[in-house]
């Protein structure tokens, strides 16, 4: 082999090489959707960027991984009638959540909105339409997306929103990370999720426990639906059993405290 050829070959191997380590370490934040892989039950799983990468752009996954606390998130693109079940669910636990929601929900559910914040829930900012957000490379256009979803919470509320993002369906980009970054946002993925958006394919309650219950781990960030009737369903219980196994819950603003 000529020596050129041989120098071609060595750096098509170093890239290759760089290109796997980066996907088990997640040191690269690459365009994408947010996803997550179990290595071993109770322990926190491997998102597609690490934990240094994200903060660097005030972005979070996992909490402290030391400390048996979960942070439990709710994403919401409309009303399904679970929200209030929910409610009182979480006012019975005294358990503080998030709930990402759309323009959407905000402007057909201003009581329940309402009521989130009076019971000393976060309001955070999933977009005002639900774009993939990663597509818009403009940063006024990724702004409006934004400041319109905080100038109706503004309307409906009285108060300034939470500065708290979430890409809708977990889609991201760099570039995103550093727009929401540059517009005081920061940036909440999660840790632990499982299929329970589909309305029509609701998962049974043992399937969900099957999902929630191994794979719970310390510091996790818990994104469930409140659209599924099945989380409105086992969510005493769900928050019963993980109280039982020696968890505690923390609002997401504590994520950021380290």
């Amino acid at each position: 082999m000529r020596k050129k050829d041989l120098w071609i070959l060595l750096g098509a191997v170093c890239a290759a090489a760089i290109l796997v380590i980066s996907q088990f370490t997640g040191s690269v934040i690459q365009t994408g959707s947010w996803g997550l892989s179990f290595r071993q039950e109770g322990i926190s799983p491997i998102g597609p960027a690490s934990v240094e990468a994200l903060r660097a752009y005030d972005a979070v996954y996992l909490g402290d991984t030391s400390q048996k606390i979960l942070y439990l998130t709710f994403d919401a693109g409309y009303e399904n009638g679970c929200t209030e079940k929910i409610l009182d669910v979480l006012e019975q636990h005294e358990i503080p959540a998030a709930f990402f929601l759309v323009g959407n929900y905000i402007e057909k559910n201003a009581d329940l909105v309402r009521r989130m914040v009076d019971e000393g829930h976060i309001v955070a900012n999933h977009t005002m339409h639900h774009y993939d957000m990663s597509k818009l490379s403009d940063k006024e256009a990724f702004s409006k997306e934004l400041t319109d979803l905080e100038a109706l919470f503004r309307e409906t509320t009285g108060k300034e929103m939470p500065k708290y993002y979430r890409p809708p369906q977990g889609i991201y980009s760099e570039e995103n990370l550093k727009m929401a970054q540059e517009l005081g946002y920061k940036t909440v993925f999660w840790s632990l999720a499982y299929a329970d958006w589909n309305n029509d394919a609701q998962p049974t309650r043992e399937q969900a426990f099957s999902k929630l219950i191994p794979r719970v781990h310390s510091g996790a960030v818990i994104l469930l639906h409140s659209t599924s009737a099945t989380n409105a369903e086992i969510l005493d219980d769900l928050l019963t059993e993980w109280k039982a196994m020696g968890y505690s819950f923390a609002s997401i603003d504590q994520l950021f405290d380290r």
